[in-house]
């Protein structure tokens, strides 16, 4: 054996050198801000027109729709159709649809029909967009760096929301078309930095599933999470606090609609609980090594127990935003811990189709949770929100502890094994 052979491979660059990742990295981040910019200004647009929070919650739970109905189809799409071009063809969609909205807003032509349905659509399009975003992870970075790429990755979506809402409230402020233009800009230059990528995005095209009726495929994602107690246990988790979290979501803005506020202040709320996020997922990786991810899971749903209901003891936007920070603190971690987790057991011929179904479960009733918060502050107010949704978290709580979830990690299928 030579010299030559014996010599340890090359340690690969680090991920600020490496070229397409930050290309992927910096686009998808791009489409997430151009999403949070216009998702926060749907509502604003509607509670500021109408004095009614139920009416922002219909145009908010349109937004949210797409993680029901859209969910397992696009994990179909990202793992048998060209991934680039999807992300292309979802840049495109969503430029054009907040573009419209600026034209109709611009014009004095605001109907809610039109508003539910942009929101719909840009919310399915980023639907398609992120799932494709997250497979292609692992084509672009070496697997010893994966973890510390999804948490950038976590970060980045955090970060987005730091920027995206704020800007989006505070151009409302201004003009009330301006946070579409912003999305419609935004989504164009996601365009442009996914055209630049030179790795591919996915294994090669005999690989993939072939075409056919989306119900046989959706049915392997679905046999494949439904194996995997522990994921599937977990999700049921997640998507209850999901639920009330964005029960929680319009409760900033109707504080300080009561209390006679500029709108611009949901943006300063928005930012705060934005960089607690961005904390959270840049620690997910160290929480995910010294908890574990079934113990993070449990301290995360108590955590949360606690810190929803004191958001009924203070109308501060300042106190109200460090107790939305710490809680997307915990969120961002878990968030990190879980994704390593399912794209490390996933083989890359399903990596779309059980991330959607995983998203179903987390995210598809997130609409569920719009309608109940607008419903709830009206009839019981803020205070009151926040109490029944504490006493909701709890009950999770509880349920996490109870459930033996060390053992089903323990027991994880990985790899191909369905």
């Amino acid at each position: 054996m030579s010299v030559l052979d014996e010599a340890p491979a090359a340690a690969p660059p680090p991920l600020r050198r490496n070229r397409d990742f930050l290309l992927l990295w910096s686009g998808a981040g791009f489409a997430l801000l151009g999403s949070r910019a216009s998702m926060v200004a749907y509502p604003l647009l509607l509670i500021w027109s109408t004095g009614s929070a139920a009416a922002g919650a219909v145009v908010a739970a349109a937004a949210q729709l797409p993680h029901l109905l859209v969910q397992l189809p696009a994990g179909v799409l990202v793992d048998r159709c060209d991934r680039r071009r999807l992300m292309v063809l979802c840049s495109v969609g969503c430029a054009l649809s907040t573009l419209s909205v600026v034209a109709a807003v611009a014009s004095g032509r605001v109907w809610l029909a039109h508003l539910a349905a942009a929101a719909f659509v840009e919310g399915s399009l980023m639907v398609c967009y992120r799932l494709a975003e997250r497979a292609s992870v692992r084509h672009v970075v070496p697997a010893a760096q994966l973890t510390a790429a999804l948490s950038g990755s976590e970060a980045r979506g955090r970060a987005a929301g730091l920027l995206g809402q704020p800007l989006g409230s505070m151009a409302f402020a201004l003009a009330r078309w301006s946070p579409f233009l912003l999305a419609g800009v935004a989504h164009l230059l996601s365009l442009a930095t996914v055209l630049l990528i030179r790795s591919p995005f996915q294994d090669p095209a005999e690989d993939r599933p072939p075409r056919g009726r989306l119900g046989p495929q959706i049915a392997q994602g679905l046999r494949w999470l439904w194996r995997n107690t522990f994921l599937r246990l977990v999700m049921l988790l997640v998507s209850g606090s999901n639920v009330l979290f964005q029960a929680l979501a319009l409760l900033p803005a109707f504080v300080l609609y009561e209390d006679g506020l500029s709108p611009g202040t949901v943006g300063v709320i928005a930012a705060i609980s934005g960089a607690g996020g961005a904390l959270g997922a840049l620690a997910g990786g160290r929480a995910m090594k010294l908890l574990g991810l079934p113990s993070l899971v449990r301290w995360a749903l108590l955590a949360w127990a606690v810190l929803v209901p004191a958001l009924a003891l203070t109308r501060s936007p300042w106190l109200l935003g460090a107790l939305f920070a710490v809680m997307s603190m915990v969120g961002g971690a878990v968030n990190v811990a879980g994704g390593v987790h399912q794209v490390l057991t996933t083989p890359d011929r399903l990596q779309g189709r059980v991330n959607s179904a995983l998203q179903l479960v987390g995210s598809g009733a997130n609409a569920l949770g719009a309608l109940l918060g607008g419903l709830l502050l009206d009839a019981t107010g803020a205070a009151g929100t926040a109490a029944v949704l504490g006493a909701a978290m709890a009950a999770l709580a509880l349920t996490a502890l109870v459930i033996d979830l060390p053992r089903h990690h323990r027991n994880t299928p990985q790899g191909d094994q369905e």
